[in-house]
């Protein structure tokens, strides 16, 4: 926002907090359109939140507090310049996520993890951190990914592409890998897209970003009511219910507890070309992880878990972000199973 008309909010906002005879709304007339819609905004909108969620450049939100707000463009972070009003305006702002949301925070739920048309929003109260309230919006695409966008904004090679192309043709089970906002969600929706219209996705997440490549594909997600009022429904209990809904490729937008067993036994028994995601910076941690995963919810020993892994999975696409670059850093192949672990080969370097 222009320095000059955040100046002059700030200067009305100010008269009307320290003087309640302070006539703002004739103070109103005599400003220019800019200044009277920022000040709408605030009290109807989404206050500075609007400018920066309309911005199609702008692909993460994150709000501090009512004065520090950041935004990521390109891959990098910056300090926005203009701020919410007061900590009041801020609290109502969020009041009208929650709502548009369709739910509420309260002592038993202190945290929000909701979707509002294409923002994954999550929010935090102040109660779990230092007194304010923390906000994070993520922008997902108005138009979906596809293999072709990714080849054209460099994160992936032709070469790289006609491998996955083939991963896909040939009905191999894989994971998707990354540290966080390395682009494993939108690699995934693009390669839903690659999915044939006579095949059956059953996608399976905690807060819906995927959308099915076709009528035959359908969503399942979980549900969480702090207050019990009704039963919880956990990725483990839609993976089993997806297990009778004639999927012919399973797609699990997250992988990070119980139900990394349940997939993977439903890969080891068929439903070939099934994949999802899992939070690992290679393809070693990611096999790491996966072990710790299934070794928390059962008390198989590690070589039947490693049979098990093997037995499952082909492939490993480890997507990386890195100084504000997000890229495909390589396609692992599981090679065999020895003593020691897993041989895994990087097939997009040869």
């Amino acid at each position: 926002m222009q320095i000059e008309v955040q100046q002059k909010i700030d200067f009305i906002f100010k008269q009307q907090k320290d003087n309640f005879k302070y006539d703002w709304k004739r103070e109103l007339q005599m400003q220019d359109d800019l200044v009277v819609k920022r000040i709408e905004s605030e009290f109807h909108g989404y206050g500075p939140l609007d400018q920066l969620i309309n911005n199609l450049e702008v692909t993460e939100i994150l709000v501090n507090s009512y004065q520090d707000i950041y935004f990521e463009s390109n891959g990098q972070l910056f300090k926005y310049d203009d701020h919410f009003f007061s900590e009041e305006t801020y609290a109502a702002v969020l009041d009208r996520l929650y709502q548009g949301c369709g739910s509420c925070l309260n002592r038993e739920k202190p945290y929000l993890e909701a979707q509002l048309k294409n923002l994954r929003i999550s929010i935090v109260s102040g109660e779990l951190s230092r007194g304010n309230a923390i906000l994070s919006i993520r922008k997902q695409p108005l138009s979906s990914w596809t293999l072709e966008k990714f080849k054209q904004c460099d994160f992936l090679t032709e070469h790289q592409r006609s491998l996955i192309q083939s991963i896909l043709y040939n009905q191999k089970n894989f994971l998707v890998v990354g540290n966080t906002s390395s682009g494993k969600t939108s690699l995934l929706q693009a390669l839903l897209s690659e999915i044939p219209e006579s095949e059956r996705a059953v996608i399976i997440e905690d807060t819906q970003e995927l959308n099915p490549p076709n009528t035959l594909g359908i969503s399942l997600l979980t549900r969480f009511d702090p207050n019990q009022s009704v039963v919880n429904v956990t990725m483990d209990d839609l993976l089993k219910r997806a297990l009778r809904l004639r999927p012919d490729r399973l797609v699990v937008g997250e992988i990070r507890g119980s139900e990394a067993r349940s997939l993977l036994l439903a890969l080891s028994t068929g439903h070939d070309g099934s994949f999802g995601t899992l939070h690992a910076k290679s393809a070693q941690e990611a096999l790491l992880r996966l072990e710790m995963l299934i070794q928390m919810d059962t008390t198989w020993n590690l070589d039947s878990i490693r049979k098990l892994i093997f037995l499952s999975l082909n492939y490993i696409l480890v997507t990386e972000k890195k100084d504000g670059i997000r890229k495909l850093k390589g396609i692992y192949e599981i090679n065999s199973l020895e003593s020691s672990g897993f041989t895994i080969t990087q097939i997009d370097d040869l």
